[in-house]
């Protein structure tokens, strides 16, 4: 085995594009000398974690290789191209990394990051609560310090992968006497703990990713303070700005294969060849060789940004190509998905060049719900009346209705339109962006608000 270190470079903003290519080099040699489907999963993710792949556009000092995001796209998608499997996904590597990256200490960064780009560590986000969702400052979750612990009270709601999390990115009241924006602190909190009860929400597509959480009496160290007391409205704004900008940007990894971060999913000890299948036409890895019969499986394509294609292939596959207003809303879909690459492009310009575009995280993740909406309604028309068909177990059902209608795509595709409207919704709803964009980027006057000068503690409450 040879785990080489991540390159020097120390700005996580900044790359050189002549290097790119020397990069995917470094990489491609990384993962002929490392990558066997026999390895658990736990041993590769810590071999491409601990060696910057996993998070290459993390800076050096947080297991990262300091890439800008397009070249670390390009590095998830080589991965793939590969045929290993991809770097740990999850909330983790996609808000709380970078997060405690930007705000955290060392020692933080040593204690939490290196356990999410190694899968060792899953986490959830515990921002939005029943009466603080899109006012999300309005929050009522009490954190109170006792010696070096902080004891935690409150509920939260539609947080992400609860059900599967380790740790959580915790907001909470820690001042009432101040404005309610300058209270708060930003929390990493053991989601194992008796004071922490997680309530999974099942959603009409027969699964649960949200959840609700009730917290009574939890403990949380001091030393999982993040960014500093009451400084934790900062903090939150990198948390929501990443989630944005990954959102827009299709999120997730590119690289192959399904396997879950953290110890509740029980991913961690499975060989890795249970994950994957073959590398794709022209790749050049060992795939799943050697990985047991029948047991390998590969994430589908996604109904974001990378979508057109696909529709593309099934429109073909029925005939429906030949219909002009599909044709036309697959030309529109591409354009779209071009537009927010280039969109990319011109952020990563802009921070190499030491500036930044405002609003353009908003702006990515307006766009990013614009295509599933439209990825949603095109699947659908193309599949015709086959669309109206879902399997909400799974297993043997879903098995008859594949081989019924012949569409191995189908339930790809009818899960994810069920999905689609909740993306306009979390990361801060479509309205939020067009206010911010508004107000923050444009310089349109701000709606009327009573309580910006008002104490948290004087401002009505729900009863």
């Amino acid at each position: 085995m040879t785990v080489t270190g991540p390159a020097t470079s120390s700005d996580p903003s900044t790359s050189d594009p002549s290097s790119t290519d020397e990069v995917v080099d470094e990489l491609r040699t990384f993962l002929e000398e490392n990558w066997d489907p026999e390895l658990t999963v736990r041993e590769w993710w810590q071999r491409l974690g601990l060696a910057g792949w996993s998070a290459p556009g993390l800076p050096t000092n947080a297991y990262g290789r300091g890439l800008a995001r397009n070249d670390a796209v390009r590095v998830q998608s080589e991965i793939g191209s590969f045929g290993a499997l991809g770097a740990p996904g999850g909330l983790g590597l996609l808000l709380a990394a970078p997060t405690i990256a930007t705000h955290g200490t060392q020692e933080q960064i040593d204690t939490y990051v290196r356990d999410i780009v190694t899968g060792e560590a899953a986490w959830c986000q515990l921002f939005s609560e029943p009466g603080a969702g899109s006012d999300l400052a309005g929050l009522t979750c009490r954190a109170e310090l006792d010696g070096d612990e902080w004891i935690v009270n409150g509920q939260k709601v539609w947080t992400s992968l609860g059900h599967v999390a380790d740790l959580g990115m915790l907001i909470a009241r820690t001042n009432v006497e101040v404005p309610k924006h300058q209270g708060i602190t930003w929390f990493a909190i053991d989601m194992h703990q008796p004071g922490v009860e997680v309530r999974p929400l099942v959603e009409m597509t027969g699964h649960a990713m949200f959840n609700e959480v009730f917290l009574t009496d939890a403990r949380v160290p001091d030393a999982a303070t993040i960014g500093g007391r009451n400084n934790g409205w900062a903090v939150t704004n990198t948390t929501l700005m990443h989630e944005r900008s990954g959102l827009g940007a299709g999120g997730g990894s590119a690289a192959a294969g399904m396997a879950t971060p953290g110890t509740v999913a029980k991913h961690l000890d499975r060989p890795c060849g249970e994950f994957v299948s073959a590398p794709p036409a022209g790749g050049k890895g060992k795939g799943a060789a050697g990985a047991k019969k029948g047991g390998a499986r590969r994430a589908g394509p996604g109904l974001g940004g990378g979508s057109a294609k696909l529709l593309l292939d099934l429109a073909k596959g029925n005939g429906t190509n030949t219909d002009p207003h599909i044709r036309q809303d697959l030309v529109r879909l591409h354009t779209m998905g071009e537009i927010a690459r280039f969109n990319n492009l011109r952020a990563k310009a802009a921070k190499q060049a030491g500036t930044d575009i405002p609003g353009m995280a908003n702006l990515s993740k307006l766009a990013m719900s614009d295509m599933m909406r439209l990825s949603r309604d095109l699947s659908l028309r193309i599949l015709g009346p086959s669309s109206m068909l879902h399997s909400y177990k799974g297993g043997e059902e879903a098995a008859a209705i594949t081989e019924a209608t012949g569409n191995p795509f189908l339930p790809m595709v009818t899960g994810m339109a069920l999905w689609a409207q909740a993306p306009p919704i979390y990361g801060g709803t479509d309205q939020i962006q067009r206010n911010i964009i508004g107000e923050r980027v444009l310089g349109l006057p701000k709606e009327p608000n009573n309580d910006k000068t008002a104490r948290f503690a004087d401002l009505p409450k729900n009863q």
